[in-house]
C-alpha cells in the first residue's frame, strides 16, 4: 500500500512535468544502469493461482476515480497507452504483496483480478510481451497498463516512456494455447491499426481493379497461400509467380471484420487474397494479398494498393515474419 500511495503521488507529479517538459513517466521515474538485451528477455509463464485478497478489493477509489475489479480476466481486450515504472518502485510491496522487481515480467492494471496474465502487443512496432499484472495502476490519464522496466524494454518502448499497446488476457485453463491449423509459421504480432481503423479497413469503398478480378478464396480452408494461387478463378497475371512474399494490409482481432476485407480486395484487384490466422494466442487474422516469388513485385504490388486508397498501412512480410 505504500508503494501504491507512492506512485499515486508520483503520478501526479509526472502529470505536471509533463505539461511543462515533456517528460515521459520512464524518465522520470529512472532506468537502472543495468541495461537489458531485449532478445533475453524471457516472458512470464501463465499458471493457474488463486486470486489473493491483498490487492483486489473492489470497488476502490483513487484520486476521486472510483473502479470496479473485473470478475475474471477471460476475454479483456484492451487498447490504449502503457507506461513503465523502475528504480523509484524496485523492491516496494505491490498490490498484493509481492516486492516489485523492475527486472521482472509484471504489470499494474486497474481492474484486471490480481494475479492475471496478459499478451501485450506494441502496435507500434508489432513486439510482445506475456507480463503477470500484480499491482494497481496506472492512474494517470488514459493509460491501461503500466509496465515493469524488463517488460516495457522487451516491448521496445523503455527509453520512449510510452507505447500505444493492446492488452488481451491469457486464459491459464486452456495455456499454452492449441495450435490453430495454419500451414505457415506464425506471426507474434498485429498492424498498427487501432479499432476505428480496423472497422474503417473493412469498410472503405475501393476503387474497382482490373477487368481480371480473381474471386474470393475460402477463408475457411486450411491450405497455404501457395495452394490458394491455383484455386483463383479467371486468368492468374503472368507476372504472378507463388513464392514467400505477401503484402500484409490488415490484421485484426475479430475474424469478421477481416473476412471482409479481403472479401472486398479480392473483388477489387487481379491477385489471390487470403485470411490467415496466427498460431499464437490470442489469435489475430491477417489479411494478405499474394503470395510472390520477389520482394519486388511484392512492393509494387504493395504501392498500387497505396495508389488506389485500398489500404493505408499495407507492408511487405516475408516467409509469415512481420517486416
Amino acid at each position: 500500500m505504500v508503494a501504491l500511495m507512492q506512485r499515486l503521488f508520483a503520478g501526479i507529479v509526472v502529470a505536471v512535468l509533463l505539461a511543462a517538459c515533456g517528460h515521459t513517466p520512464g524518465r522520470s521515474d529512472g532506468a537502472p544502469t543495468r541495461k537489458l538485451n531485449p532478445n533475453d528477455i524471457k516472458d512470464a509463464t501463465p499458471q493457474r493461482e488463486p486470486i489473493t485478497r491483498a490487492g483486489n478489493k473492489s470497488p476502490y477509489t483513487v484520486l476521486g476515480q472510483t473502479y470496479v475489479l473485473l470478475p475474471s480476466a477471460k476475454g479483456y481486450r484492451a487498447t490504449g497507452i502503457a507506461s513503465w515504472y523502475g528504480t523509484k518502485f524496485h523492491g516496494e510491496s505491490t498490490a498484493n504483496g509481492d516486492r516489485y522487481d523492475l527486472y521482472g515480467m509484471t504489470a499494474a492494471h486497474k481492474t484486471l483480478p490480481i494475479p492475471s496474465y496478459v499478451l501485450v502487443t506494441n502496435l507500434e512496432n508489432n513486439r510482445q510481451a506475456i507480463v503477470r499484472v500484480n499491482d494497481r495502476g496506472p492512474f494517470v490519464g488514459n493509460r491501461v497498463i503500466d509496465l515493469s522496466y524488463a517488460a516495457a524494454t522487451k516491448l521496445g518502448y523503455a527509453d520512449k516512456g510510452t507505447a500505444f499497446v493492446e492488452v488481451a488476457a491469457i486464459d491459464v485453463d486452456n495455456w499454452p494455447p492449441r495450435t490453430v491449423p495454419d500451414a505457415t509459421p506464425p506471426v507474434t504480432a498485429p498492424l498498427l491499426q487501432t479499432p476505428a481503423q480496423q472497422s474503417a479497413a473493412a469498410t472503405a469503398p475501393l476503387n474497382p481493379g482490373p477487368s481480371t478480378a480473381a474471386a474470393p478464396i475460402s477463408a475457411t480452408s486450411s491450405t497455404p497461400a501457395v495452394a490458394n494461387a491455383a484455386t483463383v478463378d479467371g486468368p492468374v497475371p503472368t507476372a504472378f509467380t507463388p513464392g514467400n512474399y505477401f503484402v500484409q494490409v490488415g490484421a485484426f482481432s475479430l475474424r469478421d471484420a477481416a473476412e471482409k476485407l479481403r472479401a472486398r480486395l479480392a473483388n477489387a484487384q487481379q491477385y489471390p487474397v487470403s485470411v490467415q490466422p496466427t498460431s499464437a494466442a490470442p489469435v489475430l487474422y491477417r489479411v494478405r494479398v499474394g503470395p510472390f516469388a520477389e520482394r519486388a513485385a511484392a512492393e509494387r504490388v504493395r504501392g498500387e494498393l497505396l495508389e488506389k486508397h485500398m489500404s493505408d498501412t499495407a507492408r511487405v512480410v516475408e516467409n509469415d515474419r512481420a517486416r
